[in-house]
Order: structure tokens, then sequence, then C-alpha cells
């Protein structure tokens, strides 16, 4: 189901203008702190009134300034994911999860409490008192309470801000599987670039209360002129099969018949799974590398060179696996006489990877992202 935004806000002396329609899938509002993405999904919310504009959930409009249409929060039909759990201290998990319940329409059937305790991997904590699970395990019940609302919409503002780096990996793979096997359009807010990354069907690029882009997570995470967070942000995104685990802790990876290996993935043979490389991470050669720990060698051919108002430039590497971006030094380009046509390497090491770079992905070819 798509989702169409198009309204403005004032807060003070910050104004908000949005407009954009997202197709199914799960959407990122993209952008530094203060851009206006809490503002926006508060407004879709309505824990905010726009002072103009509509927003519209498939064929249902939950807010028309023109039509005098502003459904109450309770009526919107919505899934909100906070920062923060927020859940009952003293009921049990599994009376937190049944009172998402409460709020799906008498009309449509709420999804079947067994079915999310089973997606979210609940089983174990139903009898459990919040004071007594890890911040990982209240986000994990906090998600399932407002899937049980049965929400035409699901929203989350930064929901895993306040988790530790392992806590962030253990919540990853959930919103993924929402993404996939749900089919539930999701509305998520960030401002990391491993989670566009991992997570993002489209990206929704706010800065000073303008969208400033629209695309896919691939498109915006190849520009520094687009990407938010900085040019360390920057990089390819590509997607590959796992096709074996080895015993000295690497997972090998297939892509268009590339090879590549990475730390260990808790994953199953087979899967098909959507890879982060820093640009920072890359190292290009014009002639085959030899004699090297690193263990990925993509060659291709140069398609692109940006150079950077600084020392800097950003080079594209067009693979069979899909386009790998490089930020080398303009010393470095002139050096090696790289430009538009010329056959390079792509040299990545295994451990440049992180874990949070590495998710599941829907059955896609790189052509699909890239």
């Amino acid at each position: 189901m798509s989702f169409e935004i198009d309204l403005s806000v004032r807060q003070g002396a910050f104004q908000l203008h949005a407009n954009f329609a997202a197709p199914n899938g799960l959407t990122v509002l993209f952008g530094r702190s203060g851009s206006g993405k809490s503002t926006l999904i508060n407004a879709v919310a309505g824990l905010i009134r726009p002072d103009h504009g509509r927003i519209k959930i498939g064929e249902r409009v939950l807010f028309d300034s023109d039509r005098k249409i502003a459904l109450p929060p309770r009526k919107r039909r919505l899934g909100y994911i906070f920062q923060d759990a927020r859940l009952f201290p003293h009921m049990s998990v599994q009376k937190n999860l049944l009172y998402g319940q409460r709020f799906a329409p008498k009309l449509r059937k709420g999804r079947e409490v067994e079915q999310i305790v089973d997606l979210l991997g609940l089983e174990k904590l139903l009898h459990r008192m919040p004071a007594y699970l890890s911040g990982g395990e209240k986000q994990r019940v906090s998600i399932g309470r407002a899937l049980l609302a049965a929400p035409e919409l699901l929203l989350a503002d930064e929901p895993l801000t306040a988790l530790d780096q392992t806590r962030k990996l253990e919540i990853l793979p959930y919103f993924e599987r929402i993404r996939d096997e749900l089919k539930l359009p999701v509305l998520y807010v960030s401002h990391s670039a491993a989670e566009v990354a991992r997570l993002a069907t489209t990206v929704v690029v706010l800065d000073s209360g303008q969208v400033t882009h629209l695309g896919s997570a691939a498109e915006v995470l190849s520009d520094p002129r687009v990407v938010p967070t900085g040019v360390r942000s920057v990089g390819s995104i590509i997607v590959a099969k796992l096709v074996s685990h080895h015993a000295d802790g690497l997972s090998e990876l297939q892509s268009n018949g590339i090879q590549l290996f990475v730390p260990k993935v808790n994953k199953p043979i087979g899967a098909s799974l959507r890879l982060r490389i820093s640009a920072h991470e890359i190292i290009l050669s014009v002639t085959p590398p030899v004699g090297l720990s690193a263990l990925n060698v993509l060659s291709g051919t140069i398609s692109a060179i940006r150079a950077g108002d600084g020392p800097g430039a950003l080079v594209t590497l067009a693979t069979a696996a899909g386009p790998i971006l490089a930020r080398v030094t303009q010393r470095s380009v002139s050096a090696l006489g790289l430009q538009p046509g010329v056959e390079a390497y792509a040299i990545m090491k295994s451990v440049a990877i992180a874990q949070q770079d590495i998710g599941g992905a829907q059955q896609r070819t790189p052509d699909d992202i890239s």
C-alpha cells in the first residue's frame, strides 16, 4: 500500500514543507538532527496538526486541510514505535501485546498473537515483566504491540537510538522481516547510513525542513551531494547470495559470479543479502593485485570520477556485482591515470564490512538497486 504526504508545519521559527509519495515497502526519513524527521512522522500520526496539506494512505485520507478532514490518532489505523519502548510496567509481556489488539478495527481482523510472537521471537518472554527485559527485548515487545493493532502503516521514530550496538544488531532483522514477510508499509526515521542501507526501499532525504531528494538507498548513499550525514557515509549497496560458511569464521557470498568473503553471517545458505560497502574502505589498483592480505578483489571499468572540494575524489567502478564507489585522493587519480573507461580493481578487506552493514534482502538482482 502506497502513501502520499503533502504538508506544511510551522513550529516557532522552524518551517517544514514535505511533499512526496512512497510505494509499498519501508520508507526511511533520512537526515541530520533538526531536519524535520520527527515533526513529519508526528504529523502523520496526528500528534501534530499541519497548517496546510494532505496525508493519504492508499485511498484513505487521514488529513486534508481543504476538506476539513483531520482524523484523531486513534482512528488513523497506525502503529507507532518510539525511541523508548513505553511498555506498561505493571503488565506482563503477554498483556502488553494483547493491549495492542484493543486498537484493531472491529471490522478488520488483527494479526494473530501467535504469528507476531513467532515473528519477533517472544515465546520465552510472554510471562516476564518489563523490568526484567533487556533494551532490545523491550523494543521487540513494543514492535509486537504496534503490529497487533492491525495498522495500515507502521511508524518508527529512530527505534534503535536508545540501544547499544549489540541490541541494534538484534533488532534490525525484525524490521527486515516486517518489510519482506508482512508486506506492511513502514515510515522509519533515521540518521544512520547503515540502517538506510539495510532497510530502505525508498529514502526521503530531509534538510532544514525541506525534502531534498527521493530515491533508492543506493542512489542516496552513492551521492555525496545528497547524503546528509557526511562523506564518510557514502558507499555502495550490492545484493549477493550466501553460498558457504567456512571454518575460519568467514562466510562466502556470490554476486553475479563475483566471489566475496565477509565475517560470518548468521543466515542460512542460499539467503539473499544486502551489503553496504563504504567508499573510504576501497583501495583501487590499475593492475591485478598480488601478494595482498585483502580477500575481496572486484574488477571493472571506471564509469565516473567526481572531484571533491578538498583533496578527495569519488571514483565509480562498474563491476559485475554492481557499481562500487571508492573515495581516494585526487593525487592518486592523477598518479594512476584514472579516467572513465580505464580498467581497474577494487580491493576490500573482509573485515571492512561490519555486521551492521549486512542484512537480509528480497530476492532481487544487483540491477534492481543500482
